[in-house]
Protein backbone atom coordinates (compact mmCIF):
# COMPACT_ATOMS: atom_id res chain seq x y z
CA UNK A 1 0.00 0.00 0.00
CA UNK A 2 2.77 2.44 0.92
CA UNK A 3 5.37 1.04 -1.48
CA UNK A 4 6.52 2.80 -4.64
CA UNK A 5 4.87 1.73 -7.84
CA UNK A 6 8.31 1.60 -9.40
CA UNK A 7 10.93 0.53 -6.84
CA UNK A 8 14.20 2.46 -6.84
CA UNK A 9 17.29 0.73 -8.16
CA UNK A 10 20.34 0.44 -5.91
CA UNK A 11 22.04 3.15 -7.96
CA UNK A 12 19.08 5.50 -7.45
CA UNK A 13 18.97 4.73 -3.71
CA UNK A 14 22.68 5.50 -3.43
CA UNK A 15 22.28 8.71 -5.42
CA UNK A 16 19.39 9.94 -3.25
CA UNK A 17 21.50 9.41 -0.13
CA UNK A 18 23.79 12.20 -1.38
CA UNK A 19 21.20 14.30 -3.19
CA UNK A 20 17.48 13.71 -2.63
CA UNK A 21 15.24 13.95 -5.68
CA UNK A 22 13.43 16.93 -4.15
CA UNK A 23 16.72 18.62 -3.21
CA UNK A 24 18.33 19.14 0.18
CA UNK A 25 16.46 22.42 0.72
CA UNK A 26 13.06 20.77 0.41
CA UNK A 27 14.21 17.74 2.43
CA UNK A 28 15.35 20.08 5.24
CA UNK A 29 12.03 21.92 5.20
CA UNK A 30 10.19 18.60 5.45
CA UNK A 31 12.21 17.54 8.52
CA UNK A 32 11.57 20.89 10.23
CA UNK A 33 7.88 20.70 9.29
CA UNK A 34 7.60 17.25 10.85
CA UNK A 35 9.51 18.42 13.92
CA UNK A 36 7.24 21.34 14.77
CA UNK A 37 4.07 19.30 14.22
CA UNK A 38 5.02 16.58 16.71
CA UNK A 39 2.23 16.21 19.31
CA UNK A 40 4.35 16.76 22.40
CA UNK A 41 5.52 19.50 24.74
CA UNK A 42 8.08 21.91 23.18
CA UNK A 43 10.83 21.15 25.70
CA UNK A 44 10.47 17.38 25.14
CA UNK A 45 10.62 17.80 21.37
CA UNK A 46 13.67 20.06 21.74
CA UNK A 47 15.40 17.51 23.98
CA UNK A 48 14.85 14.75 21.45
CA UNK A 49 16.03 16.97 18.59
CA UNK A 50 19.20 17.80 20.55
CA UNK A 51 19.85 14.09 21.22
CA UNK A 52 19.70 13.28 17.52
CA UNK A 53 22.10 16.11 16.71
CA UNK A 54 24.54 15.07 19.43
CA UNK A 55 24.62 11.45 18.23
CA UNK A 56 25.39 12.72 14.70
CA UNK A 57 28.77 13.88 16.03
CA UNK A 58 29.79 10.33 16.96
CA UNK A 59 31.42 7.69 14.70
CA UNK A 60 28.70 5.15 15.57
CA UNK A 61 27.49 4.95 11.98
CA UNK A 62 24.65 2.47 11.60
CA UNK A 63 23.65 2.97 15.23
CA UNK A 64 22.70 6.66 15.18
CA UNK A 65 18.96 5.89 15.27
CA UNK A 66 19.28 3.52 18.22
CA UNK A 67 21.70 5.79 20.06
CA UNK A 68 19.51 8.86 19.60
CA UNK A 69 16.39 6.99 20.69
CA UNK A 70 18.14 5.58 23.79
CA UNK A 71 19.54 8.98 24.77
CA UNK A 72 16.15 10.65 24.28
CA UNK A 73 14.50 7.98 26.42
CA UNK A 74 17.05 8.52 29.20
CA UNK A 75 16.50 12.30 29.40
CA UNK A 76 12.76 12.04 28.64
CA UNK A 77 12.90 13.64 25.24
CA UNK A 78 10.69 12.94 22.25
CA UNK A 79 12.06 9.84 20.52
CA UNK A 80 10.68 10.69 17.08
CA UNK A 81 12.30 14.13 17.32
CA UNK A 82 15.57 12.38 18.17
CA UNK A 83 15.32 10.27 15.01
CA UNK A 84 14.67 13.41 12.98
CA UNK A 85 17.69 15.05 14.60
CA UNK A 86 20.03 12.38 13.23
CA UNK A 87 19.40 13.74 9.72
CA UNK A 88 21.74 16.59 10.67
CA UNK A 89 24.47 14.02 10.05
CA UNK A 90 23.96 13.68 6.31
CA UNK A 91 26.43 13.21 3.42
CA UNK A 92 26.84 16.99 3.11
CA UNK A 93 27.63 17.69 6.77
CA UNK A 94 29.36 14.47 7.87
CA UNK A 95 32.74 15.32 6.20
CA UNK A 96 32.90 18.62 8.13
CA UNK A 97 31.77 16.92 11.36
CA UNK A 98 34.38 14.20 10.90
CA UNK A 99 37.22 16.65 10.20
CA UNK A 100 36.35 18.77 13.23
CA UNK A 101 35.82 15.83 15.61
CA UNK A 102 38.83 13.78 14.56
CA UNK A 103 41.14 16.79 14.51
CA UNK A 104 40.01 17.93 17.96
CA UNK A 105 40.13 14.38 19.33
CA UNK A 106 43.68 13.77 18.08
CA UNK A 107 44.76 17.02 19.70
CA UNK A 108 43.05 16.15 23.01
CA UNK A 109 44.52 12.63 23.08
CA UNK A 110 47.94 13.69 21.85
CA UNK A 111 47.78 11.31 18.89
CA UNK A 112 50.96 11.54 16.82
CA UNK A 113 51.23 11.30 13.07
CA UNK A 114 50.22 13.36 10.06
CA UNK A 115 46.51 14.18 9.83
CA UNK A 116 44.82 14.93 6.51
CA UNK A 117 41.20 14.71 5.28
CA UNK A 118 42.19 11.75 3.09
CA UNK A 119 43.42 9.88 6.17
CA UNK A 120 39.87 9.57 7.52
CA UNK A 121 38.51 8.07 4.32
CA UNK A 122 41.51 5.77 3.86
CA UNK A 123 41.36 4.47 7.42
CA UNK A 124 37.61 3.80 7.19
CA UNK A 125 38.12 1.94 3.90
CA UNK A 126 41.00 -0.18 5.23
CA UNK A 127 39.21 -0.99 8.47
CA UNK A 128 36.05 -1.95 6.58
CA UNK A 129 37.99 -4.16 4.21
CA UNK A 130 39.83 -5.91 7.05
CA UNK A 131 36.64 -6.38 9.05
CA UNK A 132 34.94 -7.99 6.03
CA UNK A 133 37.95 -10.25 5.52
CA UNK A 134 37.90 -11.31 9.18
CA UNK A 135 34.21 -12.13 9.01
CA UNK A 136 34.81 -14.39 6.01
CA UNK A 137 38.04 -15.93 7.36
CA UNK A 138 36.33 -18.76 9.34
CA UNK A 139 34.47 -19.76 6.16
CA UNK A 140 37.49 -19.94 3.87
CA UNK A 141 40.83 -21.66 4.22
CA UNK A 142 42.41 -19.09 1.89
CA UNK A 143 41.67 -16.18 4.22
CA UNK A 144 43.50 -15.28 7.43
CA UNK A 145 42.15 -12.89 10.04
CA UNK A 146 44.25 -9.77 10.66
CA UNK A 147 43.66 -7.03 13.19
CA UNK A 148 46.44 -4.52 12.57
CA UNK A 149 44.35 -2.18 10.38
CA UNK A 150 41.45 -2.23 12.84
CA UNK A 151 43.78 -1.43 15.75
CA UNK A 152 45.32 1.41 13.77
CA UNK A 153 41.87 2.68 12.81
CA UNK A 154 40.80 2.66 16.46
CA UNK A 155 43.88 4.60 17.51
CA UNK A 156 44.05 7.06 14.62
CA UNK A 157 40.38 7.71 13.82
CA UNK A 158 37.66 6.02 15.89
CA UNK A 159 38.77 6.94 19.41
CA UNK A 160 39.73 10.54 18.45
CA UNK A 161 36.41 10.88 16.59
CA UNK A 162 34.49 9.61 19.64
CA UNK A 163 36.32 11.89 22.09
CA UNK A 164 36.57 14.92 19.82
CA UNK A 165 32.90 14.84 18.86
CA UNK A 166 31.69 15.35 22.45
CA UNK A 167 32.39 19.09 22.80
CA UNK A 168 31.18 20.29 19.38
CA UNK A 169 28.27 17.86 19.57
CA UNK A 170 27.20 19.24 22.95
CA UNK A 171 27.64 22.83 21.79
CA UNK A 172 25.51 22.38 18.67
CA UNK A 173 22.91 20.25 20.49
CA UNK A 174 22.48 22.78 23.33
CA UNK A 175 22.22 25.67 20.87
CA UNK A 176 19.65 23.73 18.83
CA UNK A 177 17.64 22.97 21.98
CA UNK A 178 17.36 26.60 23.05
CA UNK A 179 16.53 27.70 19.49
CA UNK A 180 13.90 24.98 19.02
CA UNK A 181 11.80 25.57 22.15
CA UNK A 182 10.62 29.12 21.28
CA UNK A 183 10.04 28.17 17.63
CA UNK A 184 7.79 25.24 18.56
CA UNK A 185 5.97 27.33 21.16
CA UNK A 186 5.32 30.03 18.56
CA UNK A 187 4.03 27.41 16.13
CA UNK A 188 1.73 25.92 18.78
CA UNK A 189 0.35 29.37 19.61
CA UNK A 190 -0.25 29.97 15.91
CA UNK A 191 -2.06 26.64 15.59
CA UNK A 192 -4.17 27.35 18.69
CA UNK A 193 -5.11 30.76 17.30
CA UNK A 194 -6.11 29.20 13.98
CA UNK A 195 -8.18 26.56 15.77
CA UNK A 196 -9.91 29.20 17.93
CA UNK A 197 -10.75 31.24 14.83
CA UNK A 198 -12.21 28.18 13.11
CA UNK A 199 -14.33 27.36 16.15
CA UNK A 200 -15.53 30.97 16.33
CA UNK A 201 -16.45 30.99 12.64
CA UNK A 202 -18.27 27.66 12.96
CA UNK A 203 -20.13 28.93 16.02
CA UNK A 204 -21.10 32.13 14.22
CA UNK A 205 -22.40 30.18 11.21
CA UNK A 206 -24.38 27.91 13.51
CA UNK A 207 -25.96 30.86 15.30
CA UNK A 208 -26.76 32.49 11.96
CA UNK A 209 -28.46 29.31 10.73
CA UNK A 210 -30.51 29.07 13.94
CA UNK A 211 -31.54 32.72 13.61
CA UNK A 212 -32.69 32.18 10.02
CA UNK A 213 -34.80 29.20 11.04
CA UNK A 214 -36.62 31.30 13.61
Amino acid sequence: MFKRRKPLSYAQMWTEMFYPRSGWKRASKYVLHRLRRLPDQPHRVARGWACGIFISFTPLFGFHFMGAAALAWIIRGNILAALLGTFIGNPLTTPFIALTSVGLGRWMLGTEGKFTPHLIFDEFARAGSELWNNLLAPLSAERTAHWDQLLQFNEQIFLPYLVGGILPGLAVAIAAHYMTVPLIRAYHRHREKQMAERIARAKARREQELAQKR
